[in-house]
């Protein structure tokens, strides 16, 4: 076990799964079972999970919704997807607790940094929603805000492909994937790994990112082990 507390973040378009909109049950089940083959093993685990499958703000300010109103939309969501989760990690026997940014006390705890580190020092798995409670922020930003006020030793970035290529690999077939690269080589090749604030805040923090296919059933254990799973970006 080379991680002791990671920070794992989750797209919510990878939530639909095979559907168009909402939630898979299937893949969220496996997510869960993913999670708790690291918990059990005694790795400290947080969660941010984006809103995408429900919602997307800045589709939305396309679309004539003010883009502030949208943004807020977009953390509701995310809210709802991680009480879906805390649902099927319960269901795995896991013990959870989810806290948002934004006030939500009937479903979740607010967000308060040393409550957050005292679950998971219980081995609670503690999921974040809400964003950073912002507009014009992105859940890639409130994942690496959340791993930096924890300590988190990584942050893992389950997508739905293998790692990070020079092209889109569901686009070119001749793309070539990448197994480690450090912050400037991404910045300099223009790779989208996450949004630039989110990015730039992970450089400067000294923070690891691993880009990993989330929904291949092991990935998260094998890499935990410390196989070489996906690219890994770090200074």
């Amino acid at each position: 076990m080379i991680y002791k507390r990671i920070l794992l973040k989750l797209s919510g378009e990878a939530l639909l799964g095979e559907r168009s909109y909402g939630i898979d049950p299937k893949r969220i089940a496996q997510y869960a079972k993913d999670i708790k083959s690291i918990t059990d093993l005694g790795v400290e685990v947080a969660v941010v999970i984006g809103g995408g499958n429900i919602f997307r703000g800045v589709s939305a300010a396309s679309n004539g919704i003010d883009r502030v109103q949208g943004d807020y939309m977009g953390m509701l969501a995310t809210v709802i997807n991680g009480m879906a989760l805390q649902s099927s990690l319960e269901e795995e026997k896991i013990q959870t607790r989810l806290q948002t940014a934004l006030k939500i006390e009937e479903v979740a705890e607010p967000y308060i940094k040393r409550k957050a580190v005292r679950h998971l020092e219980k081995k609670r798995v503690v999921i974040f929603g809400g964003g950073t409670g912002n507009p014009f922020f992105t859940t890639d930003s409130a994942a690496v805000l959340r791993a930096i006020e924890i300590n988190a030793d990584v942050i893992l970035k389950g997508t739905r492909v293998d790692g990070v290529y020079d092209s889109d690999p569901e686009k070119n077939n001749n793309a070539v994937k990448f197994d480690s690269m450090s912050f400037s080589e991404v910045i300099k090749k223009n790779l989208k790994v996450m949004d630039s604030t989110a990015f730039t805040l992970s450089q400067e923090n000294n923070l690891p990112i691993i880009v990993f296919n989330m929904n291949k059933t092991g990935n998260l254990l094998k890499l935990i082990n410390g196989d070489k799973i996906g690219t890994i970006i770090k200074n």
